[in-house]
């Protein structure tokens, strides 16, 4: 028998003073990563007295533009924004298997479906409650949510490993060149331009309803107030005119191209490792020459807070790219850039792999969460 979410769960109305918050305990929407991806740490705590609480096990969801799929399951007691619903398992419902019903795609497409508003929709909190889920005792709600949470444990392993590489990528940098790059104007240096190629043949913004394509459309989307580069947002309308390539030779990319965000939250960067994408107008995509793209990215990610100064927008913070490649970057001696770049590129095919893997597992998860939630997967005879 089919049951509402409300007949599962309920929103949470409790108030925590903001004084017992820390950074660490506060979610707004502006931490809580897209694509099921969990939070963040907060930069600031909101200004009010009071505000939203939360319990571990509760289970929280960004209630503006649903489509972004922010979702945490909390793992401690803490406050958020107003912006964000708590739901609390009833009696007799799993918490875990809760989180795994409002994790679903199904869930997600049914809040943006009944959303209101245009530039910035928020879930209709009435509609929410409506939503059907399947009605299962609580032992299969356990088998299910353990089955599916031992997929993002690993995800979240994974997560861990390459926080912690790119921070020895970073202190590596740091020690060997962090010194030089404050003195890079008396030490031996060049223009950015003078070290990469643009690319710049930029297309337009893809819509969110854009039909699937196996070339991933690089944006800068806002996100919750906010805007980050955000890849794999697939569009076949503009394809053709804002195609740009990165060869693959071995498994491994010959050409890593570093994107740039220069339109809303400034500077925001990543190096792209596909095979192929486009990029739409918010970002700007530099391919290195007679440098090591390790170097300059992580280079780049150094000195970000001097592109964001290039900044020339008044209503929305832009920079041109005319300004930031006039930009000096210190040339390090051979034996140093060869003593970083070893470990970068070992460092960073682990981070690529692992990316690779919980891609992978994210998939498989999301393809088995409908069918565990439908019955079409059958779970009652798992030991667990």
């Amino acid at each position: 028998m089919a049951s509402k979410l409300i007949d599962i769960c309920s929103y949470v109305k409790e108030k925590v003073s903001v004084s017992k918050l820390t950074t660490q305990t506060y979610i707004s929407t502006e931490n809580m990563l897209p694509n099921k991806s969990g939070i963040t740490t907060a930069t600031n705590l909101p200004s009010v007295e009071y505000t939203q609480a939360f319990r571990k096990n509760d289970v929280l969801v960004s209630n503006i533009r649903p489509y972004f799929k922010k979702i945490w399951h909390a793992e401690y007691d803490g406050g958020c924004s107003n912006d964000v619903l708590v739901f609390r398992a009833a009696e007799g419902i799993d918490s875990t298997f809760l989180y795994y019903v409002l994790s679903d795609d199904t869930f997600f497409n049914y809040a943006t479906a009944t959303s209101k508003g245009t530039k910035m929709p928020r879930g209709d909190k009435g509609a929410i409650l409506k939503y059907g889920v399947p009605d299962v005792d609580v032992d299969v709600q356990y088998k299910i949510g353990s089955l599916l949470r031992s997929i993002d444990k690993k995800i979240a392993v994974n997560s861990k490993i390459n926080d912690n590489l790119e921070q020895q990528i970073q202190g590596l940098f740091d020690t060997l060149f962090a010194d030089k790059i404050a003195r890079v104007d008396q030490l031996c240096h060049k223009l950015l331009g003078e070290l990469v190629e643009t690319i710049d043949n930029r297309g337009k913004t893809p819509p969110l309803e854009a039909a699937a394509t196996d070339y991933p459309i690089i944006d800068v989307r806002a996100l919750s107030g906010e805007s980050r580069i955000i890849d794999y947002n697939n569009c076949t309308k503009y394809v053709s005119d804002s195609t740009y390539v990165s060869w693959f030779r071995s498994g491994h990319p010959k050409l890593l191209d570093i994107l740039i965000s220069t339109v809303g939250s400034l500077a925001e960067m990543k190096m792209f490792f596909g095979t192929k994408g486009c990029i739409a107008q918010n970002v700007v995509g530099f391919r290195a020459k007679n440098i090591s793209p390790y170097y300059l990215y992580q280079y780049l990610t150094t000195i970000k807070s001097e592109l964001v100064s290039y900044n020339i927008g008044s209503v929305q913070p832009s920079i041109k790219v005319t300004h930031i490649i006039k930009h000096p970057v210190y040339i390090p001696a051979e034996d140093e850039i060869n003593q970083f770049d070893s470990f970068a590129t070992s460092a960073t095919d682990t981070i690529y792999k692992n990316n690779l893997e919980s891609e992978y597992l994210a998939s498989i998860r999301d393809t088995l969460l409908p069918k565990l939630m439908s019955g079409e997967i059958d779970v009652t005879g798992i030991q667990i």
